[in-house]
């Protein structure tokens, strides 16, 4: 593990090169802490941990805290930071009601809410002790070139890096993906995702709730003691009109839109708000590349399931490249599309499954609002269905 300062002409050799150190960039290389792999990570900056509760959080799954627990990032989390979710409370915009709850799916949680810098740190740490990854940062990309034995990267301090692979994890606006010709399809929805934080008047239980209403789709998700995030997907000028809002106001707004549930809430961090699309992503490999994270795709934030998504990805792209043979080349097209064809299916449920129901709800047809909400009721009444979903999301099927 080395940092990189000043001009170095030479060329590095490594066997895989990440361009990304988010979540799911250093996720893979953690992954691949037991494999004999020189491995490369650049990244421009170095996370830092905030004092203040973090407004930018996370729902992650089971599936996913097995893959950090797996990782050797789990256990080192502090837990008096983040918060189980127990249930979750869905209501539609007439009427509809769904209810999820662990204990009746026969475990003790159905995720957990947990800052986003508060992972990246702890995650940075890991890296940083791991013998086989090289850390180049702050370092930012400048030239990507690809031979048939290698892809070579070049960095603004003139270093450069040359590997079999090169994986793409620095995130929607993907300097690689642009970089290597590979197109992504962009839908804007026309919101923006508010993030705030808030003490709340009365406990929250470890319930999560979310309601799809005329102006979006709002959620608090628990945090520990009487706090939430809320997460609020709301069209652009109600998000932009809502963050110049006075506190006091802005926190009025948000209780009476979840309707009093936790009593009066006070903000405790600045809200922020972010632009919203899909993004779809026809190819995730080309020869020597691959893609990971939000450099492969997007979808809304209704499902909480993005930073999931991610985990994935670098859970099976780390399995393959642990599993390959000697003979196999890390970089060779029809090696990588094994992982692409493992990541595809899983990537367009969520995408059209979330799309489809912001959809739904956003039809200004007469006779959608009652027909929407009678299929949250009737789901919430057939005990099969409402088992199959939250397994999904779980990740036991």
């Amino acid at each position: 593990m080395a940092a990189c300062h000043g001009i170095i002409a030479a060329m590095q050799q490594f066997d895989l090169i990440i361009v990304g150190g988010g979540l799911a960039g250093v996720s893979l290389a953690l992954a691949l802490r037991d494999t004999r792999l020189r491995i490369a990570l650049v990244e421009h900056q170095v996370p830092v941990r905030l004092v203040e509760w973090d407004a930018r959080i996370y729902a992650i799954s089971p599936a996913s805290a097995q893959f950090l627990d797996d990782i050797g990032v789990w256990k080192h989390l502090e837990r008096e930071r983040f918060s189980p979710i127990r249930d979750m409370q869905i209501r539609g915009d007439f009427g509809g009601h769904l209810e999820f709850s662990a204990f009746d799916v026969g475990v003790s949680e159905l995720g957990w809410v947990i800052e986003s810098s508060l992972m990246a740190c702890e995650f940075w740490e890991s890296a940083k002790r791991q013998g086989n990854l090289t850390l180049f940062s702050p370092a930012r990309p400048t030239d990507l070139s690809f031979s048939p034995a290698a892809a070579v990267l070049a960095l603004n301090d003139g270093t450069r890096l040359s590997a079999p692979l090169l994986v793409g994890a620095d995130g929607r606006e993907s300097w690689v993906r642009q970089s290597a010709g590979l197109d992504a399809i962009n839908t804007p929805y026309g919101e923006k995702g508010l993030v705030a934080n808030f003490a709340c008047e009365r406990p929250h239980h470890q319930i999560a709730h979310q309601w799809f209403r005329d102006d979006g789709v709002l959620a608090y998700l628990p945090l520990p003691g009487n706090r939430i995030s809320i997460v609020w997907s709301t069209p652009d000028e109600n998000a932009d009109a809502l963050c110049q809002l006075p506190p006091a106001v802005f926190s009025e707004r948000v209780a009476e839109a979840g309707g009093f549930c936790l009593g009066g809430v006070s903000l405790l961090t600045k809200p922020q708000a972010f632009p919203l699309r899909l993004m779809r992503v026809p190819q995730t490999v080309a020869p020597r590349l691959a893609l990971i994270g939000d450099a492969a795709h997007g979808i809304h934030p209704l499902s909480g399931h993005g930073i999931n998504l991610g985990f994935q990805d670098a859970r099976v792209l780390a399995e393959l490249l642990s599993s390959r043979q000697p003979w196999h080349d890390l970089g060779e097209i029809r090696f990588l599309q094994r992982y692409q064809r493992a990541r595809r299916e899983e990537v367009l449920l969520m995408q059209t499954t979330t799309d489809g129901l912001r959809r739904l709800f956003d039809l200004p047809l007469l006779g959608a609002r009652p027909l929407r909400n009678l299929g949250l009721n009737l789901t919430n009444r057939i005990p099969f269905i409402k088992n199959f979903l939250v397994r999904y999301a779980l990740g036991a099927y």
